[in-house]
């Protein structure tokens, strides 16, 4: 089960369950798109991945009690800013590598 961390993990801007700019990584690092675009360069600072849109999970139990109100999302904040040159460091030799083949 998907956590729906309420934060972007480096610049700690509110990410509600229902966010169309949250991404995660495999781990479910969580950032927001201005940050996986603009700082991170779609690699993640913890793993090295790359990130994918986060599933909405539904507000309303539509079917099978699988909804926000049966699985609430996580109200734990992981607020871990990147040092942008450190982050360079570590992703320019795979950033240009697609995240599948990473």
């Amino acid at each position: 089960m998907l956590e729906l961390r309420p934060t972007c993990e480096n610049c700690n801007k509110a990410l509600p369950p229902d966010s169309l700019e949250a991404r995660i990584c495999s781990y479910e690092c969580t950032f927001c798109s201005t940050c996986v675009d603009g700082i991170l360069e779609n690699v993640c600072p913890n793993c090295g991945g790359g990130f994918v849109p986060r599933p909405i999970r539904p507000s309303k139990n539509r079917k099978g009690d699988n909804f926000l109100g049966k699985d609430p999302a996580s109200a734990k904040v992981k607020h871990r800013p990147v040092d942008p040159t450190v982050h360079a460091r570590f992703s320019a030799e795979i950033k240009s590598i697609a995240p599948h083949l990473r």
